[in-house]
């Protein structure tokens, strides 16, 4: 270490926030060349994002184990502690959180760099007032500054998870802790972002990107957030004081505390730590650590830890023995045996590994392959067993990883499928091969698998931040509680043309004509703010769609059929009304949906008049036949046989057994009978009907006008255009006789279907009164043989037992046995239909 190196060394040190890693930034923008290191890929990445957009992005450099952008000419560079590139010529070198080089795991990198790590012109020393005594003995001639503070931090005692306030960050020490207590937080108030070491840039970035951007107003994090990463934190809580080290769980320092709390407060907004409240047995800070951290007052440190730079590699047991050198200086304490040199030892030991050194392979190159960090957690042996395969390629000859085999790996972590753990595991074994990529002489065509190695890197983390916000943010709550004195009247509220319906961007429900649903994930306690907001801001919506409902086409109105309810009127889709009994049939009224019913009462109006405009204009125009029949009935010179046929014609759609006015209609003169004859009534052998009636589209009126009249809910009806229903299910019989269907053996058919059969028997008996019936007639109609024979039956048919079995003799109108009461509602013709010997079945 020669003095004259040490001539332009400054050593900036003080507690969090006061400004000295912006300082260095400046200090290195202003030199013409430099490099900075940092404790963590994150943050490194950070200030290259910074410098980037002072110097641009084709002069400067970020180099991390798993990164590595270096343009041609890039003359700033930023960089992991572990990658600052020791050999190049810089005029400004800066090391940031120096202290870390009494870290028992990563210490001697820190101690390295400070000890060798200069610039030409300047070098910065970036750490804790702790580390004052390590600068003056081991650097005696650098200039020492201490920064304070900007703001003061303050400690707030210990809290409830749910009365955190605002702008809190709470830290835990596992990655299970991290998603329980942001899963506490989403349910509580309203999700949190999630920081850890582990993350991707990428990923990080995002999640900060939430926090800072006010989307979620807390933040869950590892002690990852204490090495210098820049966030606007208020307060900082504990979830707890010991961690796992490795090795044994332990309190933490008091220096790992200090810069954990010290996230809190920025530039000169004051700050405040404290821990979780849990039980009596819940973590709490000594009175001594309390005055310690608020007053910045920290044990100095009296030895970094060392291991010597310029190890031996003539052999493995010279490279050990090197490695494990005493340090030179008492100040600096020997490195313990950390995961890299637990690894050399085990892959020594290993017969493929001994192989390919007596062969010639290079121990430099095992040392490098046991540099690999352990990214997946998954313990010395374990990670032993990759680094074995690994050097088992690059020390057999071929000198590179084999492309296949890179790329296998790749391909099966390549897969965004799985929960946030599954997803965070596959990340961090990407990060794996992230680094091999990056390691120079590795790879046949390094920069190539560099860029898939990434793309796959990017797309996990752009899932894994995707699952942290889908698990751990609830926008909607934390829409709501951050309305003004927890007003709704000032939420932001907005619907887009489909009705969705968002508060502040956040979906809350759907308005649909002009009901508001509240989105059915919502818990109850939002739902009456969430209700209360769309009460507030939704009338001007309301009012516009009201008269948007006034002005509609007739087409975009409809009848609401659906079976078991009562038929509603829709207006573009959405149910407005229901129908119910009125005057008569061809009068019912209209009973406003809930919904309508809220409108104020001039819309109501509105609305209800424009429903009844349009169900009586759909009356008058599919209904013609039996307003006609109602109009002759009204007329006072109508006999009472004929007004009794038109009453049961007007009752019952249209149609009407003809054994029901068997007694009127054999009244009714042959004048009478002509004048029903023009109005376009049939009178058929079996039923008297009108064919308009027997339309899909009016059936459905009538089916629709019939339940509300009488209360029966809607019954299922046969589909449109169909003729014959084969074995109809109990449920569709009594829809299938109020649609015109009448009932033979096992099938129903269409009373103008059966009275094209019965014309189709007299045209061909002609005066006779035996009747051949010809056998594709049933095939043509799709009727059985059985059936047919009910039907000719009904009609007066009987069969002629003889070998020419397809004769009928007519006989004459069957007999009718008169009912003791009329069969005219849904309940009696349910009773005909499950007692066959009534003469209205037609058997």
């Amino acid at each position: 270490m020669p003095a004259m190196r040490d001539q332009n060394v400054k050593a900036i040190l003080g507690p969090t926030n006061t400004g000295k890693t912006h300082l260095a930034v400046e200090r290195l923008c202003a030199h013409s060349s430099g490099i900075m290191g940092f404790p963590l890929r994150l943050l490194a990445r950070e200030i290259y994002d910074r410098v980037v957009s002072i110097k641009g992005v084709d002069a400067v450099g970020l180099i991390t184990g798993e990164e590595k952008i270096l343009p041609p000419k890039a003359r700033w560079l930023l960089c992991t502690a572990e990658s600052m590139p020791m050999d190049r010529d810089v005029a400004f070198v800066a090391l940031d959180e120096a202290q870390l080089g009494a870290d028992m795991e990563r210490g001697h990198i820190f101690t390295d760099r400070l000890l060798n790590a200069r610039g030409r012109e300047e070098t910065m020393i970036l750490g804790s007032e702790s580390l004052r005594p390590m600068i003056r003995a081991l650097i005696p001639d650098a200039e020492i500054t201490t920064r304070p503070r900007f703001s003061k931090l303050s400690y707030a005692g210990s809290k409830k998870l749910s009365r955190l306030p605002p702008r809190s960050a709470v830290v835990t020490f596992s990655a299970q802790d991290v998603y329980r207590v942001a899963e506490i937080l989403r349910q509580e108030r309203g999700g949190a972002a999630v920081v850890m070491g582990s993350l991707s840039p990428r990923a990080r970035n995002a999640q900060v990107a939430m926090y800072q951007s006010g989307e979620v107003d807390y933040l869950v994090a590892t002690d990852a957030i204490g090495m210098g990463l820049n966030l606007d934190v208020g307060h900082v809580a504990f979830a707890g004081l010991t961690k796992f080290d490795g090795k044994r769980q332990r309190r933490l320092m008091l220096s790992e505390m200090a810069q954990i709390a010290g996230r809190a407060g920025r530039h000169h907004r004051d700050g405040t730590f404290g821990t979780l409240r849990a039980g009596p047995d819940g973590p709490n800070f000594t009175d001594t650590e309390i005055e310690r951290i608020e007053n910045h007052s920290f044990p100095k440190l009296d030895a970094l830890m060392w291991r010597n730079p310029d190890p031996d590699f003539s052999s493995v047991t010279a490279l050990i023995a090197s490695l494990e050198e005493m340090p030179p200086h008492d100040f600096l304490h020997a490195a313990p045996e950390v995961l890299d040199i637990t690894a050399l030892k085990i892959l020594s030991g290993d017969t493929r590994v001994q192989t390919a050194l007596r062969q010639g392979a290079s121990v430099a190159r095992l040392w490098d392959v046991c540099g690999v960090p352990d990214f997946r957690k998954v313990g010395a042996d374990h990670h032993a067993r990759l680094l074995t395969q690994l050097y088992g390629y690059l020390g057999s000859g071929s000198d590179y990883v084999p492309a296949p085999w890179f790329a296998s790996e790749l391909v099966r972590l390549d897969n965004v499928q799985g929960d946030v753990e599954t997803i965070a595991a596959r990340l961090a074994a990407v990060r794996t091969w992230t680094y091999v990529a990056q390691r120079p002489n590795w790879l046949a065509d390094p920069q190539h698998w560099a860029a898939r190695a990434a793309d796959v890197e990017e797309r996990l983390s752009d899932t894994l931040h995707h699952k942290l916000t889908e698990r751990f943010v609830d926008r909607r709550t934390t829409i709501l509680r951050r309305s003004k004195d927890g007003d709704p009247a000032f939420l932001d509220v907005t619907v887009d043309p489909d009705g969705v319906v968002a508060v502040e961007e956040e979906v809350i429900g759907h308005l649909a004509g002009v009901h508001f649903s509240v989105d059915p994930s919502t818990r109850s306690a939002e739902r009456r703010k969430l209700l209360a907001a769309a009460e507030l801001r939704l009338p001007m919506e309301l009012s516009r769609r009201v008269h948007s409902l006034h002005d509609a086409a007739d087409d975009q109105f409809s009848l609401n059929f659906i079976t078991g309810e009562q038929a509603g009127l829709t207006w573009d889709g959405h149910l407005m009304a229901r129908l119910k009994p009125g005057k008569s049939l061809l009068d019912p009224r209209i009973r406003l949906e809930p919904s309508v019913k809220a409108l104020p009462v001039a819309e109501r109006v509105i609305v209800e008049t424009r429903l009844g405009r349009w169900l009586h204009d759909r009356i008058t125009q599919r209904m013609s036949p039996l307003i006609c029949f109602q109009t002759m009935l009204a007329q006072p010179t109508s006999e009472a046989s004929l007004r009794t046929v038109l009453a049961q014609l007007i009752e019952n759609g249209g149609k009407v057994s003809r054994f029901a006015v068997d007694d009127a209609l054999a009244a009714l003169d042959p004048q009478q009978r002509r004048l029903l004859a023009k109005r376009g009534l049939v009178i058929g052998a079996l039923d008297i009907f009108h064919p308009a009636m027997l339309k899909p589209e009016v059936v459905k009126l009538y089916v629709a006008l019939k339940s509300a009249q009488t209360g029966v809910p809607l019954l299922p009806l046969p589909m449109p255009g169909l003729g014959l229903l084969d074995q109809p299910e109990p449920s569709l019989v009594i829809g299938a006789e109020w649609a015109g269907f009448r009932r033979f053996g096992n099938q129903m058919l269409r009373i103008d279907l059966v009275e094209k059969i019965a014309r189709t028997a007299h045209d061909a008996r002609g005066k006779s009164r035996i009747y051949a019936h010809n056998p594709d007639m049933a095939v043509s109609l799709g009727i059985g043989t059985a059936t047919l024979g009910h039907i000719l039956k009904a009609l007066g048919f009987h069969p002629i037992l003889s070998p020419k079995s397809h004769h009928w003799r007519w006989r004459g109108r069957p007999r009718v046995v008169r009912p003791t009461a009329p069969i005219n509602n849904a309940f009696s013709d349910l009773r005909a239909w499950q007692n066959p010997s009534s003469p209205h079945t037609a058997d």
